[in-house]
């Protein structure tokens, strides 16, 4: 693997130190490491690993600064061969970002802080995965930014045992001063007033005894603050401010005790694990990630994180009881080496890579109306086959979740409801949702305006759909435009192309489960339908939309006199907005059919229809639904084109009549629906009635233009 990590400075400090470390590990098992940062005393460490290190100021937030970053970033991705970018700041995941979204590279974050609740802190839940230090740094992403808890991946901090070597707490010399330290930044949420408030208790018992202060402060300010209280407290002959030092091993193995006395919430507390692998002691505040690493009276003393008093009984608890010490010290040590050791955190992370760079997240948009959903299976199965691994969502309208719902080929589905009011909030909403999803990759099947949109505020670094002249310009692989119409399979292909699916099986599929079943089997028993006997449904309705659709009412039920004459049951299907307009089938028919219009969900239909010989609709969803399910269809088509809109079963016939003005896709008819009211009973009964005994009907010129029996 190719890796460049993105950080601010590379001075000092345990985020800085685990860069490093990293990046030489990668070196040593061959993977190529790069590291980006404004430079630091540990940039000298890279180099002497052989570690590739680029001088950029990503540690500035002027918009000048990250402009030249991300301009410069782009460059060393392409120049390095960049598989994955791992940002570990929020200036630095902001740059990361705005690269990954030019070249494509995937980028992840980890989340070292407790970071401000603001813009820029959300961009490090963007990242593809997040990766975080301690649970409660998990919890504050999930809580606080929104971060999916699927995206976050725990990978604790790791000291390095062969760098930081058990000593064996009786071998410190008892002539030499006993040594309590603070290792860390100076910073007020570090808490050294409060260590420095204990420490002029301990003084009183231990008079010798030596106070060091290891790291340097940000703010010159502040320090001076904290000498002023040292010089108050009668402490100057005690402490001492030793600066940064990179000899932390040495000084931790001297310790008599370490203090960790945050005051607020630590995001794990590195510097616990190395006095743990050293057999230092520890005190340290109930705060943050520190709870991850310390349980209280076993791995060492935990305190509350205001009151001295308390802290400065719990030093002197472990200097006047060595033995004591020794024993959490023990423990301590025990739990750095199973859980927190280098080499682990290294592992955890590259599988965290892998991760990041196997597994797509892919996002399939089909908006439109129930039919044309049931006709993206093929290419859902198709893209499942093609990236076994991958995370397949699929993006559609609210009637149509359910259809969707028993694929086994998809992950999640997602419901866009394009009628809630007002829609620009429905649309904003549904643009936050689909961003912190971190999609790569968008399967454009819908094709129009609101879908390329919605691609393109997805995210994801692949768009993939049809050139048109409806805002396709969000895309970024398109397919050439052509005139010439294609069956609808044959168009989603030309989309898959572009995303490396190479073959394609057209045949439809649908899926029930068990409740479904039954549930219809109990609804034909109702009717006295025996599992013996024959029946054939009828979709006799259209949408509301298409009323050029729909075959003449008065024929549907003369057809289902002619079944039921011959002994064939017969069962309507349609929805609750068909109820009204089917009421004059029923009237006109002496033998009832069966009435399950409005008695069906979607997917109790697709139970009812396989349970069907036949199946009769016009151009819908129960054809498409029929058609899934192998039972043999009769199709009627008026105003629109059986080859662009039929995927058939193995057995079918449909039934289309070329006048002069088809296919039309009119929803009002200025000529009396001529198309559909020259197609017959009485050739349309024949075709069921052959499907039923297996006797071809008599055909008769174009009448049965696409037949095929």
């Amino acid at each position: 693997m190719n890796i460049l990590q993105i950080l601010p400075e590379l001075k000092s400090g345990g985020v800085e130190r685990g860069t490093v470390d990293l990046a030489k590990y990668l070196k040593q098992h061959g993977h190529k490491a790069v590291v980006v940062s404004a430079g630091g005393a540990l940039t000298r460490d890279l180099e002497s690993a052989g570690v590739i290190h680029y001088t950029l100021p990503v540690h500035k937030k002027s918009p000048f600064a990250v402009i030249y970053s991300v301009k410069m970033l782009t460059r060393i991705i392409r120049k390095e061969n960049i598989e994955l970018i791992h940002a570990r700041s929020r200036v630095p995941a902001l740059i990361a970002f705005l690269v990954s979204q030019r070249t494509q590279v995937p980028f992840i974050t980890t989340c070292h802080g407790f970071y401000s609740k603001n813009a820029l802190s959300y961009l490090m839940g963007w990242g593809k995965l997040v990766i975080a230090a301690s649970h409660i740094i998990a919890k504050r992403m999930r809580d606080d930014f929104g971060v999916p808890h699927r995206k976050i991946r725990l990978v604790p901090r790791g000291v390095d045992l062969k760098e930081f070597q058990f000593k064996d707490r009786s071998t410190l010399d008892p002539k030499k001063p006993v040594i309590v330290g603070l290792v860390g930044r100076i910073t007020p949420i570090k808490g050294h007033p409060l260590f420095l408030k204990a420490m002029a208790r301990v003084v009183r018992v231990f008079p010798n005894i030596k106070i060091q202060i290891i790291g340097d402060s940000p703010k010159p300010q502040y320090k001076e603050e904290l000498l002023v209280l040292t010089r108050h407290l009668g402490l100057s002959d005690h402490v001492e401010f030793m600066g940064t030092r990179y000899d932390i091993p040495a000084l931790l193995s001297n310790m008599s005790v370490l203090v960790v006395p945050s005051v607020g919430e630590e995001a794990f507390g590195r510097v616990v694990i190395e006095a743990g692998a050293c057999g230092v002691p520890v005190v340290a505040t109930r705060m943050g990630g520190l709870v991850d690493v310390i349980e209280d009276q076993k791995d060492g003393i935990l305190v509350p994180p205001d009151d001295p008093r308390i802290l400065a009984e719990a030093i002197l608890k472990l200097l006047k009881e060595p033995e004591l010490g020794k024993q959490f010290a023990a423990s301590l040590k025990e739990k750095v080496d199973r859980e927190f050791n280098l080499d682990l955190m290294f592992q955890r992370t590259l599988a965290v890579y892998e991760e990041a760079l196997a597994k797509k997240r892919i996002l399939v948009i089909k908006l439109s109306a129930l039919g044309d959903v049931i006709l993206i299976t093929p290419s859902l199965r198709a893209l499942r086959q093609k990236y076994p691994n991958a995370w397949i969502s699929v993006l559609v309208g609210r009637k149509s979740r359910k259809m969707i719902r028993n694929c086994p080929y998809v992950d999640d589905v997602i419901a866009f409801d394009d009628t809630a009011k007002p829609r620009f909030q429905t649309l904003l909403k549904t643009v936050r949702s689909l961003a912190k999803e971190d999609f790569d990759m968008v399967v454009d099947f819908q094709n129009n305006r609101l879908s390329h949109f919605l691609s393109f505020f997805s995210g994801a670094k692949i768009r993939a759909g049809h050139a048109n002249r409806k805002w396709s310009f969000f895309l970024n692989r398109k397919t050439e435009h052509s005139s010439l119409p294609l069956a609808p399979i044959d168009h989603q292909f030309q989309v898959l192309k572009l995303v490396e699916v190479e073959t394609l099986d057209k045949k439809l599929e649908l899926w029930t489960e068990k409740e479904e079943d039954e549930s219809m089997r109990r609804f034909l028993e109702s009717q006295w339908v025996s599992p013996s006997q024959v029946l054939v449904g009828i979709n006799p309705g259209s949408s509301i939309r298409w009323q050029t659709k729909q075959w003449p009412i008065e024929n549907f039920a003369k057809l289902c006199d002619e079944l039921a004459r011959r002994n064939i049951r017969v069962v309507i299907t349609g929805s609750e907005e068909d109820a009204s307009s089917m009421e004059e089938l029923f009237a006109l028919t002496r033998h009832k059919p069966i009435n399950a219009i409005g008695k069906t969900s979607i997917t109790e239909l697709v139970s009812l229809i396989k349970r069907c010989q036949v199946f009769i609709s016009s151009d819908s969803a129960p054809m498409h639904i029929a058609a899934s399910v192998g039972v043999p269809l009769v199709a009627i088509f008026g105003p629109t084109d059986p080859k662009r809109h039929l995927v058939p079963p193995e057995r079918y016939q449909v039934f289309w009549k070329e006048v002069h003005c088809s296919p039309c896709y009119l929803r009002t008819c200025p000529i009396g629906h001529i198309c559909m009211k020259k197609i017959t009973g009485q050739e349309v009964l024949d075709s069921v009635l052959y499907f039923l005994s297996d006797k071809r009907p008599q055909k008769s010129g174009q009448e049965h233009a696409l037949a095929s029996l």
